[in-house]
């Protein structure tokens, strides 16, 4: 299974213009051109794939690319401590959303209570 860059974006959900991103960024290799095409396999559809989920785990780009790089050298302890670190992370960021959630939702029951004076989740923004 062969494809163009437009296919492979298609199989992985993105754009052409990322494909080529990635592929200055060295995360994918650009294959050289037969008959003036270049041709993408499975192979750089998994590649694809495997950025775009480590992107909704939360990983950037330089982490990916170590990632990547790790499965090479097969360094698991390696991968570990970053899986380690991007949960710490979003830990941290869903602590930080469900203290955001609850001072929201005070705000709201507090604006609900009456319809008197100004609302108070208006007032809390400005001041």
């Amino acid at each position: 299974m062969t494809t163009t860059i437009g296919g492979l974006a298609a199989a992985g959900s993105v754009g052409v213009e990322t494909v080529r991103y990635y592929q200055r960024r060295g995360l994918m290799k650009t294959p050289p051109r037969g008959g003036g095409v270049r041709r993408y396999d499975a192979e750089d559809v998994r590649r694809l794939r495997f950025i775009r989920q480590a992107q909704a785990a939360g990983f950037s780009l330089d982490e990916i690319a170590e990632l990547i790089a790790l499965d090479a050298s097969r360094d698991r302890q390696r991968a570990r401590e970053l899986a380690r670190d991007r949960i710490a992370a979003l830990d941290a960021r869903i602590a930080e959303l469900t203290a955001a959630r609850s001072a929201l939702e005070s705000l709201a029951h507090e604006c609900a209570a009456s319809d008197e004076g100004p609302c108070p989740i208006i007032a809390a923004f400005a001041g």
